[in-house]
């Protein structure tokens, strides 16, 4: 899997990730060809119907070890489709095990953030029919989820297809922190400048990636360069930060094409 791109480390005034899954291959192979062209490894990790990626523990130790030598760190994105809202006491429940076991498992990787979703009972701006109901299951659930240890500083709260305003009261009431999805954002018609002002300063890890043909995590060329500059011109000043921004895609031309991207947006800041 050789990379087509030398990625000039250590130009961006964060720490750069992408996810593991760039290429068809395993976590373990992603995160050591990925080393060197980024800081940071999503790790996308999945348990649906008897099907899983979870990692066993001799994969936890190969990672913990490579990131001893490379000066990797790992995101550990809790498995999509999960309803921490839901009414149902027996999903929710389930809901909780299920990151709880991630969490667990990946601890020994000492993870620089945990991403979120506080997913709907449906798409859409509206989550849910009952959203008083909804708001109130995922007090309960995030209580539970910190009750067990989980550090409410790293755990980052992902924007979905809904005003976040909807669930801004539960990851300020808990200290929570933000993982901002840009292509989300624009996918769904929200404005960047308006996020990035609310919401910036609670923001852990930002997702970024484009959109085409209506589809998103793809690269960013159909980000609008004006707001791909608005983006990084937030991180004046920030010298040493160690916020994340993930290029969420999911295979080497859009990382490759991403990184020239972000890299000639980077260099014209400079000149």
């Amino acid at each position: 899997m050789p990379a087509r791109f030398d990625n000039p480390k250590g130009i961006y005034p964060f720490r750069l990730g992408t996810t593991s899954y760039v290429f068809p291959a395993g976590l373990m192979a992603n995160a050591e060809a990925l080393s060197c062209l980024v800081d940071d490894i999503e790790l996308v990790l999945f348990e649906i119907e008897g099907h899983s990626n979870l990692p066993d523990p001799g994969t936890i130790l190969a990672l913990r070890s490579l990131a001893g030598s490379s000066g990797l760190s790992y995101t550990v994105h809790f498995p999509s489709g999960i309803q921490l809202g839901t009414g149902d006491a027996r999903l929710r429940k389930e809901a909780i095990e299920k990151c709880l076991k991630v969490f667990e498992l990946t601890l020994p990787l000492e993870p620089a953030a945990y991403i979120l979703h506080f997913e709907g009972d449906r798409r859409g701006g509206v989550p849910s029919q009952d959203m008083r109901r909804w708001v109130e299951a995922l007090y309960y659930s995030v209580e539970a989820l910190l009750q067990a240890g989980l550090p409410p500083d790293l755990t980052c709260v992902e924007t979905l297809d809904y005003p976040f305003e909807r669930v801004e009261p539960i990851v300020a009431d808990h200290n929570l922190s933000i993982c901002l999805d840009i292509g989300h954002l624009f996918l769904y018609g929200y404005g960047l400048k308006d996020y990035l002002d609310r919401y910036a300063g609670k923001c852990r890890v930002f997702h970024l990636h484009g959109i085409q043909e209506g589809k998103d995590h793809r690269d960013i060329q159909s980000i609008p360069q004006s707001e791909l500059l608005l983006f990084l011109n937030g991180f004046q000043g920030d010298a040493g930060n160690q916020k994340i921004v993930t290029l969420e895609v999911f295979n080497e031309n859009d990382l490759m094409r991403s990184l020239e991207l972000l890299n000639n947006a980077i260099k014209g800041k400079k000149d």
